[in-house]
């Protein structure tokens, strides 16, 4: 029997996103945005060597179509092989949800574009309602919170850290995307504190159509804060099946990877394994060689855009790249005759833009297990249902299959 393995690059986009201009970061719109082309540009600029050096070196992804997919969605040349040097299908993907966040991404690569529209909080200050805040203050047992305002996590704790030492109140923020997100010192504040918090005003967000209540840990004293992998997301449930419910009802068993869980709520999962991106790489590993057939690992590796996105860090962007293409080329040959690997991403986060936040784009769709050639411009939700033709199992979504 069959298995798929669906791996998302979270936030390596590829650009061309046709609705770019109707997404903003800073107030600049995201026309012209491309998180891999800008990063190879860096790179063979010399202009990305903290840690690495030279071009961008890529050989299994690009193996498999990557600069193909990349040449469709912008008509950008970059590094293009000859055909008969790829070893996999590729494809450009565009998304129709109204957003450029993760749940957005991730839903309708689960096969349910989102059938609202999300709430964002205004950037100003204070960005939330009083009476959200008071009921934080009510659930929190505090005075008051700290920050109330657009921000990047990093650049939150180090502003606001001290302060939430001396006050015990949680620092909460959001960013373009629709979240609301608490900060919090683990040992302080309490990391099961911090999550308690968060569960009890999850509803109350979800019911504003905020898509994600975020909690934060972090450790440290002032001036050496660091944020841990403790992170938690509770996000609203899919209001309608996803490939994970498919594959569940079918019989298949469902393993997750990384914030999959937290971003589909446990919905159609049957197990699940978090961690740093070195940590999850193991589980990969480990779920190509032990998961039974018939089985779908959905897996997420975060750190492109969490440590090098959000950051616009050109260079450490590029040595993720590099250090999962070095991982990919040991895992495609524990692929099994009868498996599917499926690579691709839920957004963009170009490292070399204005502002913080993702950037709107078109995301590279790579299939390791069914040949080698062009897919063509595809949408997200065909994601699914590719990988529900591949399982043998029903699909409930809009998507058509490109296998």
């Amino acid at each position: 029997m069959s298995r798929a393995f669906l791996v998302v690059m979270d936030s390596v986009g590829i650009g061309g996103a046709p609705d770019a201009a109707a997404f903003f970061n800073d107030s600049r719109p995201d026309t012209g945005a491309n998180t891999l082309g800008h990063i190879f540009d860096a790179c063979a600029k010399g202009a990305a060597e903290e840690g690495r050096g030279g071009p961008l070196h890529l050989p299994h992804l690009a193996a498999l179509g990557l600069y193909h997919a990349a040449d469709l969605a912008t008509g950008d040349s970059r590094a293009v092989l000859p055909a008969d040097a790829i070893t996999g299908r590729w494809g450009a993907a565009t998304e129709q949800s109204k957003g450029k966040d993760t749940p957005s991404g991730h839903w309708e690569l689960a096969g349910l574009p989102v059938p609202w529209d999300w709430h964002y909080f205004p950037d100003a200050q204070p960005a939330f309602p009083p009476e959200l805040m008071a009921r934080v203050c009510e659930i929190a047992g505090v005075e008051g919170t700290l920050a109330n305002c657009h921000g990047s996590g990093t650049v939150m704790i180090d502003r606001f850290g001290a302060e939430h030492l001396r006050t015990g109140q949680p620092i909460c923020y959001t960013s373009a995307d629709s979240v609301f997100q608490i900060a919090a010192h683990e040992e302080h504040f309490g990391l099961d504190r911090l999550y308690a918090l968060c569960e009890a005003l999850a509803p109350i967000l979800h019911g504003m159509k905020v898509g994600r209540v975020i909690a934060r840990p972090f450790v440290g004293e002032e001036g050496s804060f660091a944020r841990t992998t403790n992170r938690h997301d509770y996000a609203i449930t899919p209001p309608a099946p996803v490939l994970t419910n498919w594959a569940q009802d079918a019989g298949r068993h469902v393993h997750a990877i990384g914030k999959i869980g937290d971003i589909f709520t446990m919905t159609g999962i049957d197990s699940v394994v978090k961690g740093a991106d070195d940590v999850l790489m193991g589980h990969l590993f480990d779920a190509v060689d032990q998961q039974p057939d018939g089985s779908f690992t959905f897996a997420n590796f975060v750190e492109f855009d969490s440590l090098y996105g959000h950051r616009r860090d050109v260079s450490g962007y590029a040595r993720h790249l590099e250090w999962f293409d070095a991982q990919l080329g040991a895992l495609l040959p524990r692929l099994g005759a009868d498996d599917l690997l499926v690579i691709t991403a839920d957004h963009g986060n170009d490292p070399t833009w204005t502002g913080t936040d993702h950037t709107r784009e078109r995301v590279p769709v790579l299939v390791a297990g069914q040949g080698a050639g062009p897919l063509g411009q595809v949408a997200f939700v065909d994601v699914a249902a590719s990988i529900a033709a591949h399982l043998d199992i029903p699909a409930q979504g809009p998507g058509r299959s490109f296998l």
